[in-house]
C-alpha cells in the first residue's frame, strides 16, 4: 500500500472521532509545549548570567585577605591586614598577563547633600577601576593619578545616589556632598550599569581615590582587596598563577606557609554559574518531559480502543486480500499521525508561551531551533514506540476471528 493511500486511511479515521483524536494529541501538544517553554527559559537565565558576569569582567583576577593560622590561633579573613600598596605595584610590574591593577578599600554610611540622605557604599579605587570593572563615565571626569596621591577628596556617584540626592536627571558634578562628615567634591557621574548576578545595584556607590578614604574616612594603611585585569580571558589562569606567586614572594611566605591571601577569577565563577544552570535546565526538561511520556501512553490506549473497535474492518480487509503489513503500517500510521501533529502544535504553542512569559514575567527566554528538532523527533519516535504493539496486534488478528467478532 501507498504512503498516499496509507495517509488518506489514517486521516479518515482519525476525523471520524475528531474530538477523540484532540484529546488523545493533547498530552504530546502540553508535553512538547512545556519542554520548549522550560528549555527556553532555562537557556534564556544560562545566557543572562553569562552576560552579566561577562558585564562584571571576564579578565577579573582579584586577590582578597585569607584567613591564616599563626602561633595555634586562626586569623579569619575578615581580621587580616595582609594585603598592601607595595602588592599592588609588585603585581602591576612583576606579572606580563596583567594588564591594570587596582586597589580597593571600602566602607559604607550616610551620604548627605542638603536636606536629602542616603545609605550607600564608598570604594577607594584608582584610574585603572573603569578599565577593570568594565565602567565608564556618563558626565564629568575620573579622578587623576595626581588626586589619588595627594588623597584629594573628589568623588564619582553611581546613578542611584544621584537619584536619591538629586532627583531623577540632575548633573551633580561640581556639587559637595558629606559622607560620614568627610565633605567630596562630586566630579563625575557613573554610566548606569543595574543589578549584577547577585541582585546587587552597581550603580548604588561613591567612587573615590583609595589613599583618601584609607586616609580620611577608614584611617587604615592597609588594601582590603586588589582587581586585576588579565590581558585577555585566555589569560586569567596564567595571571592568577602569576599573581600568586609575586604575593607569596612579596609576603617573604616560606614553600610550606599558608597563603594568607586568595586568588578568585570570573573564569571559575561563569563556570561554577553555568554547570549549575546546565543541571537545572535537564531538570526542568526531564520534569516537562514526563507530560511526553503521558501523551504516549494516552496515544497506546486509543490505539487499543481503536484496534478493538475495528475488528471486524481488520477481518474484512484482510478477507479480501490485505496483507499484515498493510494492517499494522495502516495503525502506525495513525499513531505517528497523531503523535506529529500533536507535535507541531505543541511546537507553535510552546513558542507562543516562551514569549508570553518572557514579556509578562520579564524573565529571559532563548529557544534554540535544536529544542524544536529535538521536539518533533521525540513525537515522531513516540507515534512509533506507543503505537507499534497496538499496530502489531491489529496486523495478527486471525481474519475468520475478526469477521465474527461483535
Amino acid at each position: 500500500m501507498s504512503i498516499k493511500n496509507l495517509l488518506k486511511i489514517a486521516l479518515a479515521a482519525l476525523l471520524r472521532n475528531k474530538m477523540r483524536a484532540f484529546l488523545t494529541m493533547l498530552g504530546i501538544i502540553i508535553g512538547v509545549a512545556s519542554v520548549i517553554a522550560m528549555l527556553g527559559i532555562g537557556q534564556g537565565s544560562k545566557m543572562s548570567i553569562q552576560q552579566q558576569i561577562a558585564g562584571m569582567g571576564l579578565n577579573l583576577v582579584s586577590v582578597v585577605p585569607g584567613s591564616q593560622q599563626r602561633g595555634g590561633v586562626q586569623f579569619g579573613a575578615s581580621t587580616m591586614q595582609s594585603l598592601k600598596e607595595n602588592d599592588v605595584n609588585a603585581i602591576l610590574s612583576d606579572c606580563p598577563s596583567v594588564l591594570a591593577v587596582t586597589p580597593e578599600v571600602r566602607g559604607s554610611g550616610q551620604v548627605v547633600f542638603g536636606s536629602a540622605n542616603w545609605p550607600t557604599s564608598l570604594y577607594g579605587e584608582n584610574e585603572s577601576y573603569l578599565q577593570i570593572r568594565e565602567r565608564s563615565v556618563q558626565s564629568g571626569r575620573m579622578f587623576t593619578d595626581r588626586e589619588i596621591t595627594s588623597a584629594s577628596k573628589v568623588c564619582l556617584l553611581g546613578a542611584t545616589v544621584v537619584k536619591n540626592l538629586f532627583g531623577a536627571g540632575a548633573d551633580p558634578v561640581g556639587s559637595i556632598i558629606r559622607f560620614k562628615k568627610v565633605p567630596f567634591l562630586v566630579i563625575g557621574v557613573l554610566s548606569p550599569k543595574g543589578l549584577n548576578t547577585f541582585g546587587q545595584d552597581q550603580d548604588d556607590l561613591l567612587l573615590a581615590p583609595y589613599t583618601t578614604v584609607q586616609k580620611r574616612v577608614l584611617a587604615i594603611t592597609y588594601i582590603q582587596g586588589i582587581f586585576t585585569s588579565a590581558i585577555d580571558s585566555k589569560s586569567t589562569d596564567i595571571a592568577a598563577k602569576q599573581i600568586e606567586e609575586t604575593v607569596r614572594r612579596q609576603h617573604k611566605l616560606k614553600a610550606t606557609d599558608q597563603d594568607d591571601f586568595s586568588i578568585r577569577n570570573q573564569t571559575e565563577l561563569l563556570s561554577t554559574f553555568s554547570s549549575v544552570s546546565d543541571i537545572l535546565t535537564v531538570l526542568l526538561g526531564v520534569i516537562a518531559g514526563i507530560s511526553l511520556l503521558v501523551g504516549g501512553i494516552g496515544i497506546m490506549n486509543i490505539m487499543y480502543v481503536s484496534v478493538t473497535e475495528r475488528t471486524r474492518e481488520i477481518g474484512l480487509r484482510m478477507a479480501i486480500g490485505g496483507k499484515g503489513i498493510d494492517i499494522l503500517l495502516q495503525f502506525l500510521t495513525e499513531s505517528i499521525l497523531l503523535s506529529v501533529t500533536g507535535g507541531i502544535i505543541g511546537i507553535i504553542l510552546g513558542i507562543v508561551a516562551s514569549k508570553i512569559i518572557g514579556s509578562v514575567m520579564a524573565w529571559p527566554v532563548i529557544i534554540l531551533p535544536g529544542s524544536e528538532i529535538l521536539s518533533f523527533a521525540v513525537c515522531t519516535v513516540i507515534g512509533v514506540f506507543f503505537g507499534w504493539y497496538p499496530a502489531r496486534k491489529a496486523s495478527s488478528l486471525d481474519p475468520i476471528d475478526a469477521l465474527r467478532y461483535e
